[in-house]
């Protein structure tokens, strides 16, 4: 069976396993308007179960990038990222504390002492995570795996452990002053075709069975910052029996959440840089191994030091 027929379906079965405890189970009323219909509970799940599944993986599992004439599955590409702890983000708190950081450092990479924590444990750990970094460090990248990652379900080895359906929410798209993020969550199950889409959301919601990943709190307009802060905040003290991964660049942060553990995206070391690049030309690894020598020789010094940022 293909990998992607493998991952709709058992991520098809995440998802139904979910809503048929939730919903059919617990939610009277959507029990009630399923038992009208022509079909039975369980086909009605199953059928939007695998559409949101369909819709999650190409919506949110492909990359296109770089000048890609055409896009690519996030997984063959993504290499496994750490992360800055709080000690070592708040060492550049202030302009002087950087300025000095760079006066003794030999190079330009900041971060060859600071203690890093694999990405996927500390999204285990934390039910609410504040991911940080700068442009092109891989935030949406990792909010988008982690929603892979749930889907697949918890009896994968070393994956996502907690059994819940991701959404995934582009905080960009709220163009009003009003973050509507249990419409949004609805409109994702509309679309797939679950019926009831609000009841369900209410319930899924209230069980604590959602992976909701927040996309881009910098790329709210200024203006709405103060209220869009206030009203995410209101959500998750509503709603605090989910999992949240909130992502915004370090620049634009100002501590603002306070049920969050804050982490920063950790620049690649040499094993990422090597796996990324195996990653990238996995049909071509004569054109991989030719890059990793370059890339390591000293007339490509600069050029090594971009590529501790991953889009770079």
């Amino acid at each position: 069976m293909p990998f992607e027929q493998m991952f709709i379906s058992a991520a098809a079965m995440t998802i139904g396993s979910i809503c048929s405890r939730v919903l059919c189970e617990g939610g009277t009323r959507f029990a009630s308007w399923v038992e009208a219909q022509s079909d039975d509970a369980a086909q009605i799940i199953q059928k939007a179960s695998e559409q949101y599944a369909w819709n999650y993986a190409k919506r949110h599992g492909m990359m296109k990038v770089l000048g890609m004439r055409e896009p690519v599955p996030l997984e063959s590409v993504y290499t496994a990222v750490q992360f800055l702890d709080r000690e070592s983000i708040s060492r550049f708190d202030s302009i002087e504390d950087l300025e000095k950081a760079f006066r003794e450092q030999p190079d330009r990479c900041f971060q060859k002492k600071a203690k890093k924590i694999d990405g996927l444990r500390v999204a285990n750990d934390k039910q609410y995570l504040m991911v940080l970094g700068g442009p092109g460090a891989g935030k949406s990248t990792f909010l988008r795996k982690m929603g892979l990652e749930a889907l697949k379900g918890i009896s994968l080895k070393n994956g996502y452990v907690h059994e819940c359906i991701p959404v995934l929410i582009e905080l960009k798209n709220f163009a009003s002053n009003e973050i509507a993020i249990e419409q949004a969550i609805a409109q994702e199950f509309r679309i797939c075709g679950i019926p009831s889409p609000e009841i369900v959301t209410t319930k899924l919601l209230e069980a604590g069975s959602l992976l909701i990943l927040l996309d881009g709190l910098d790329e709210v307009p200024t203006k709405q910052m103060t209220q869009a802060i206030q009203q995410i905040q209101n959500f998750v003290d509503q709603y605090d029996k989910n999992r949240f991964v909130a992502s915004c660049r370090l620049a634009a942060y100002r501590n603002n959440f306070y049920r969050f553990s804050d982490v920063a995206m950790a620049d690649f070391d040499d094993e990422q840089i090597q796996q990324f690049i195996a990653n990238w030309f996995r049909k071509e690894p004569n054109i991989a191994t030719a890059c990793w020598e370059k890339l390591n020789s000293a007339d490509h010094t600069a050029a090594k030091e971009l590529t501790q940022t991953p889009l770079l």
